[in-house]
């Protein structure tokens, strides 16, 4: 029953705030002695901590508190074909260092030491240890395959398919690892802190070196029955059933289509940003480029809304964050394809989506394990 209490007493400081015991014992139904004892318990084991006084109001003044926001660190990481990204949280969520380098790896081994050193070096700005962190929270592309111990369809990381990349971060960053998809972190970013606040039912597709979707229904992810539910650039795209082939989508919209379609219009562009860049400034070409891309993002939009009926679809990546010159095209396309018209949005959180999620369900996990361990 203690325990009880004090879990009591800790989840709501959490959800509501700071309060003093007499709102606490209100808000909890709790007596006052009961609510004193248990946030003496917290205090005593670093869970919450006093940050002042009430200054208003009749009576005495009271004690006013919170929960320690330094009892615990989450990290989170984003592990990009062109860029790896790392950030640490407190238990509060705010982020409290960040680094953000470019990728040169080369093999899964030297990925694995470099999203370590990133690592090191981010806690070590921040002033704490690695083992510090109670939870680490990896973006990768790709099915995360846990019973085989792998990850599965990531192309555009060397390497990343081979036996013992799990087990290798794991080992390189300390218990209470977690690897997630990446675009399955951004609909979760996107679903706390973005542009999917509120959504019971919807997606988030990511644009840009590949194409991948993050499912989220009733604020939970959906990742099917293997952990490739949203494996969208999988989906068959061309003008016959004998021009299909597998991962055909995802080289028909990615960033490396956009590019070789300017290619083929005589742009000398080197990428999908500096070929919308060409379109903001009125290139004929260019703008012809974004309406082909615009109509094969119809084409996903189209098929997916038939199986999930989302009520929303929010796009983000290198390329589908340009929504400014995709939506008119894009939407005007997807009538003529489908009745069905869920609301098309760009994601709010940038490149910082896949690191936003991370940090959320690391704290979630976090949390929890903080006070169990504690008390």
């Amino acid at each position: 029953m203690r325990v009880l209490n004090q879990r009591a007493v800790l989840d709501l400081l959490r959800r509501s705030g700071a309060a003093t015991r007499p709102q606490i014992a209100k808000d909890t139904g709790l007596s006052k002695p009961t609510v004193g004892q248990a946030l003496a318990d917290l205090e005593r084991h670093g869970l919450v901590r006093p940050t002042g006084r009430t200054t208003s109001g009749p009576g005495r003044s009271a004690v006013v508190y919170e929960p320690d926001a330094t009892a615990g660190y989450v990290l989170g990481v984003d592990i990009g074909r062109e860029r790896v990204r790392v950030a640490l949280a407190d238990l509060g969520g705010a982020v409290v260092a960040r680094v953000d380098e470019r990728n040169r790896s080369r093999s899964a081994a030297a990925v694995v030491r470099a999203v370590t050193g990133l690592a090191e070096r981010t806690v070590a700005d921040a002033g704490i240890a690695l083992t510090d962190v109670v939870v680490k929270v990896v973006g990768s592309p790709g099915v995360i395959d846990q019973r085989s111990r792998v990850v599965r369809h990531a192309p555009h990381l060397p390497g990343w398919e081979s036996e013992g990349v799990l087990d290798g971060l794991e080992s390189s960053l300390g218990p209470v690892v977690v690897v997630e998809n990446d675009a399955n972190l951004a609909a979760l970013g996107e679903h706390v802190h973005g542009a999917a606040q509120g959504a019971r039912v919807f997606v988030c597709a990511t644009v840009g070196t590949g194409v991948g979707m993050g499912i989220v229904v009733d604020g939970t992810l959906f990742r099917g029955a293997h952990g490739a539910a949203g494996e969208v650039g999988f989906l068959p795209y061309g003008k016959s059933a004998s021009d299909v082939r597998r991962g055909q989508f995802e080289d028909a919209a990615s960033a490396g289509s956009v590019v070789a379609l300017a290619r083929e219009r005589g742009l000398t562009a080197r990428t999908a940003r500096e070929v919308f860049g060409l379109a903001r400034k009125g290139d004929g070409r260019a703008l012809g480029i974004v309406r082909l891309e615009a109509e094969r993002l119809a084409f996903l939009v189209a098929a997916v809304t038939a199986v999930i009926d989302p009520e929303l679809v929010v796009l983000g990546g290198g390329v589908g964050s340009n929504v400014d010159l995709l939506l008119e095209p894009l939407e005007a396309s997807l009538r003529t394809m489908t009745p069905l018209a869920p609301r098309i949005v760009a994601g709010s959180l940038g490149d910082g989506a896949v690191l936003s999620g991370a940090v959320a369900m690391g704290l979630e996990a976090a949390r929890e394990l903080v006070f169990e361990v504690t008390l």
